[in-house]
């Protein structure tokens, strides 16, 4: 009889030492990631891969470090959508001699073209849980080569290029998902702890 006893009973306290995440806890939580972030009036930067081989990709990540470096610095000071529009409208010859420079320095003999304006056509994108829908925005848009390849892209203006908009993740999601993988961490830890310590005092006894 004790042989039938002590497994329903060790069961029993595992069940009850499980933390239950109510439906109302999940909801709350995707209420909260449903979030507009760009504004209606932005600027965003779409860079086009000439392919999806490693080397064109590699060369797409290269030209958007050193553009976006350049560009988040002349927006820092730009509190106007209007002054961003007509400063971005100036420099493209600029952002084409970033381009060039990249493509110099990374022995590529590739054309590319830079542009700006209020039709460059964007895909789809889900953000934690708000969808940005397919069409057309006012962009810096630049491409390499053929344009084939995965894009990337971010806000200029206001300067959101901190939040990955292409993988759908921000900062503060991955900080947060580190979190949660800490926390479960310990949880499981504490679980085994517990199974331990039952299966050491049922042998005991």
């Amino acid at each position: 009889m004790r042989k039938v006893t002590i497994p329903v009973f060790i069961f029993f306290i595992l069940l009850f030492a499980i933390p239950i995440t109510s439906t109302s806890e999940v909801m709350e939580k995707d209420t909260d990631s449903d979030v507009k972030v760009i504004p209606d009036e932005a600027i965003r930067l779409r860079i086009l891969a000439n392919s999806d081989k490693k080397e064109d990709q590699e060369l797409k990540r290269k030209v958007r470090d050193e553009v976006n470096a350049a560009i988040t610095d002349w927006v820092e000071k730009i509190t106007s959508i209007e002054k961003a529009r007509t400063m971005l409208n100036n420099r493209v010859p600029d952002i084409k001699n970033i381009v060039e420079r990249v493509l110099k320095e990374e022995n590529k003999e590739q054309a590319f073209n830079v542009e700006y304006g209020k039709n460059v056509t964007f895909p789809a994108k889900l953000y934690g849980s708000y969808l940005y829908p397919a069409g057309e925005y006012e962009a810096v848009l630049i491409t390499l080569g053929e344009g084939q390849g995965s894009n990337w892209w971010c806000v200029l203006f206001p300067p959101l290029c901190f939040l990955d908009f292409s993988n759908g993740t921000s900062v503060a999601e991955a900080e947060e998902k580190d979190e949660k993988e800490t926390d479960e961490e310990e949880e499981e830890k504490e679980e085994a702890e517990v199974k331990f310590f039952l299966f050491e005092w049922f042998d005991w006894s």
